[in-house]
């Protein structure tokens, strides 16, 4: 094995290691060897990605695109199901919503895929204490929580740790579980899932800026960006402050093998960059306020520095 050789080996090797500490805390936890295989399949029936208000006055209602591992219309679909009366966020749609935003990681290739490994066993994390909470009475929390819609009656019956009277059913009712269990300690590390739900926090204010980032079109005369280029840049101002110098190395490699724009114009099925500022628009909209309600949430319960 030549040099070269052996120096790409070595640079795929430390991606792989370092790829659990992609969201911080990652090797602070053993979970994938404890942690039975426990895949969802989150599906939002009859829901539309646009709301009545939309269609009237002609807004983009996005379509399915043939071919394609990963729905841009399932991730808005699940985005805009996730808000909950009193600012809260239902945590089976917001999970559906990673679940997807993984499948676009994935899509961009084994390096950028690397990073999406973390956030799996994240929300595997929270779909297990949903589930052990919903074999343990003393888990429940009561009807006071029952605040969701009809849509969520709708969703896959393997996510009933999530249903309506459980702890897990909204990002308020678990930080309100977990606290009055003691599973959440402000000073070390626990095993909770409102601690895990803030290493989602922050990966998803990355993906937020990114896309935001790639949506936007350049003055006149101007150049189009390079993804890559994007990428990094959201990174640094974002989930490059929770890490290692290690991890955030490894990140940049990642994202020199981001692939060029027009990857992304046949990801997501349209031609050319107006077409794609609209749909990201659209689903950075639906993001944003995803991530506003968990933020006030976790701000209020002083959560947003948990170790």
């Amino acid at each position: 094995m030549g040099v070269k050789s052996k120096a790409a080996a070595a640079i795929v090797v430390l991606l792989l290691f370092l790829g659990s500490l992609w969201l911080q805390g990652g090797l602070d936890y053993h979970w994938d060897s404890c942690l039975k295989s426990y895949n969802q399949i989150n599906q939002l029936h009859h829901l539309s990605n646009s709301s009545e208000a939309d269609r009237a006055e002609g807004s983009l209602v996005v379509e399915e695109c043939p071919g394609q591992t990963f729905q841009s219309s399932l991730l808005l679909s699940h985005l805009l199901a996730a808000p909950a009366p009193d600012s809260d966020v239902l945590l089976l749609p917001y999970l559906a919503s990673w679940d997807d935003l993984v499948k676009f990681m994935e899509a961009l290739g084994p390096m950028v895929g690397l990073i999406s490994k973390e956030i799996k066993t994240k929300t595997t994390i929270i779909r297990e204490l949903a589930l052990m909470a919903e074999q343990s009475p003393e888990a429940e929390v009561g009807s006071d929580i029952d605040l969701i819609d009809s849509a969520t009656a709708e969703f896959d019956e393997k996510n009933k740790g999530l249903h309506h009277n459980s702890a897990y059913h909204s990002v308020r009712s678990m930080i309100r579980a977990e606290l009055s269990q003691g599973l959440v300690d402000f000073h070390r590390q626990t095993d909770s899932g409102c601690r895990t739900l803030l290493r989602l926090h922050r990966a998803l204010l990355w993906l937020k800026l990114f896309l935001e980032k790639l949506a936007e079109t350049p003055a006149a005369g101007g150049r189009l960006r390079s993804p890559s280029e994007l990428c990094r840049e959201a990174y640094q101002s974002t989930l490059s402050h929770h890490h290692t110098w290690y991890v955030r190395k490894a990140a940049e490699l990642a994202f020199i093998a981001m692939p060029e724009r027009g990857f992304f114009y046949r990801l997501v099925c349209v031609q050319n960059q107006d077409e794609f500022s609209m749909l990201l628009n659209r689903v950075v909209q639906a993001i944003e306020d995803v991530y506003n309600r968990t933020q006030g949430v976790l701000e209020e319960n002083n959560m947003l520095h948990l170790p």
